[in-house]
């Protein structure tokens, strides 16, 4: 039976979303309980999803350097279909019900906020998440050693983009405001692809698929600082030349406080508070 009381639908029209999130939430919080060493399986196929989707945006993009037209690569384009070829990453973690760090911080912070949850619980279940992303990448890390995978342009590439990552920290606060900025936009453009496709408005999993194909294009393409990426990324370079560890930490650290501010604040803490009716059902109880 719907509300009777006039306009209560419009006024909290995200109470989907949240009901959404908060099943989600269950189903997490026991899995990482219970269930701690299949959780990590799942989060560990996350990790491995990222490893591959993000190498083959390194390729795309060292293809597509390689053809010169008119004495001018295509670098520029290829920067384009790189970003859009690690679009799906997140469709694939969405759909193999795999688990990322990112996208559970906003599903945490919701829960925290509704007491459904407690923060000692959620940094638990945040980092058996993340140790098992990295598990995943390092897999992926190990394989690409012992492999021709990344070779040539394309080794040149993702060594590129670790020197570029890794400066931010090097440059000291203003690179790592940058740094900070960068992450923060990174993770509210996933999760905002996340409450969309959770606020069930959207039917069509191809529509579902699109909307997060193109949030992770805006990161990849815009360059801004995914943790989980970053961190995947690092452990490829760094098995094949090496790597500045302090650095990469630092980047990684920083990366994760703006993952959290973008995704778990900035949408959840936000969504959770817009969407909270318990003070307005006090003040407006139903007519008998």
């Amino acid at each position: 039976m719907s509300d009777p009381r006039p306009g209560l639908p419009g006024l909290f029209p995200g109470k989907h979303f949240i009901s959404t999130v908060l099943e989600a939430l269950e189903t997490k919080t026991t899995m990482s309980g219970a269930l701690g060493r299949r959780y990590l399986m799942r989060a560990a196929m996350a990790g491995i999803i990222i490893g591959l989707l993000y190498g083959a945006h390194y390729a795309v993009i060292a293809a597509f350097d390689a053809v010169v037209l008119g004495g001018t690569s295509l670098y520029p384009l290829g920067r384009i279909a790189g970003a859009l070829t690690f679009g799906w990453a997140l469709v694939f973690i969405y759909y193999s019900r795999s688990e990322l760090l990112t996208s559970n911080m906003m599903i945490v912070t919701i829960g925290a906020y509704h007491r459904r949850t407690s923060w000692a619980r959620a940094v638990r279940l945040l980092g058996l998440c993340y140790l098992g992303n990295l598990v995943g990448g390092l897999l992926v890390a190990v394989f690409v050693r012992f492999s021709t995978l990344a070779e040539g342009a394309v080794l040149e590439q993702m060594v590129a983009s670790v020197e570029h990552k890794l400066a931010y920290v090097a440059d000291g606060p203003s690179g790592w405001v940058d740094l900070l900025v960068r992450a923060v936009l990174c993770n509210f453009c996933i999760n905002l692809a996340m409450l969309l496709v959770y606020n069930g408005l959207i039917k069509e999993d191809l529509t579902k698929s699109l909307v997060m194909i193109v949030a992770v294009f805006i990161f990849a393409f815009l360059g801004l600082e995914h943790s989980v990426a970053n961190t995947v990324l690092f452990s490829i370079v760094g098995l094949r030349e090496g790597l500045d560890l302090g650095l990469a930490a630092g980047n990684v650290g920083l990366a994760l406080l703006g993952n959290f501010l973008g995704g778990g604040l900035l949408i959840g803490l936000y969504y959770a508070y817009v969407n909270d009716d318990s003070r307005w059902l006090k003040e407006h109880p139903p007519e008998d």
